[in-house]
């Protein structure tokens, strides 16, 4: 992944993530049930998480395979996490928390991905 994809990708789910967590606290709050509303906050803190972590992968950029692979799980990895969870309670369809476990294997390859290129550059 391109260095500028990361940053935009970084910047849009950090974006995203501020507008659902402020739709959370103000309009959610009161109609969801509290472990409804626990779901779509940790939603929140996990986007937020690696929106981060995608600009950490732009600001270490390098021609590393490890970078772009870890920037591409951070991203897939966000959408299907922390989207099937929105989903979840958003749409109380319970089958969208079947799908929430591939965001999060595709999550912890990002990191995984980033060691492994962190540990060849040292």
């Amino acid at each position: 992944m391109k260095r500028n994809n990361m940053i935009r990708n970084g910047a849009v789910l950090g974006a995203l993530g501020v507008a659902a967590g402020a739709f959370g606290a103000h309009i959610l709050e009161n109609r969801l049930a509290a472990n409804d509303l626990q779901i779509f906050e940790t939603a929140v803190r996990y986007q937020m998480f690696h929106a981060l972590a995608l600009l950490l992968c732009a600001a270490l950029h390098s021609s590393e395979r490890g970078n772009s692979l870890a920037a591409q799980g951070f991203t897939w990895g966000t959408v299907i996490f922390s989207g099937s969870l929105y989903l979840l309670v958003l749409t109380d369809l319970r089958w969208f928390g079947a799908i929430t476990p591939i965001g999060g294997v595709l999550l912890v390859l990002g990191w995984l991905a980033l060691l492994r290129t962190a540990s060849q550059n040292s």
